[in-house]
């Protein structure tokens, strides 16, 4: 009987492991602002107790959240994503940094410009890292495609 508890036990275990997953939802969107140009808008929600880190974290810092885009010849950045949200700066003894970060949202706005009057698509993929008071989760990859039209 102790044996079939303590397997009980070691397999109920490993489950609570298992229970930790990516606690954001991501939106991805295209705003067209002229013939030749448009936004890429990507929103990060967050429940509580989760925020995520901005792309201007210091050195020595948690990961920053980065936003990278795949070289398409017909396709030019302006400038680097913007954020917006309510910027939270505090200092984080675990990182010895004062460190930037989101709660409940922000969003990411990137300019592009489409060279002539052509159908493509913008490919890219959002590194990022979000943590609670208690536990930071791995650095995390989510690719995208969004069609320019």
């Amino acid at each position: 009987m102790r044996f079939i508890i303590a397997l009980l036990l070691l397999v109920c275990s490993h489950l609570g492991f298992a229970q930790i997953k990516d606690p954001v939802q991501w939106k991805y969107n295209i705003v067209k602002k002229s013939a030749d140009t448009y936004e890429v808008v990507i929103t990060a929600t967050l429940p509580k107790p989760w925020h995520i880190y901005s792309q201007n974290t210091p050195a020595g810092g948690p990961i920053p959240t980065s936003i990278v885009f795949k070289p398409n010849p017909l396709i030019s950045l302006v400038g680097k994503p913007k954020e917006i949200g309510k910027l939270q700066t505090e200092h984080d003894k675990n990182f010895g940094v004062d460190v930037k970060h989101y709660a409940n949202e922000v969003t990411f706005i990137q300019v592009v410009k489409v060279k002539g009057k052509v159908k493509t698509n913008i490919n890219g993929v959002v590194e990022y890292m979000v943590c609670d008071d208690h536990q930071c989760l791995p650095p995390t990859k989510k690719n995208f495609t969004l069609a320019l039209q």
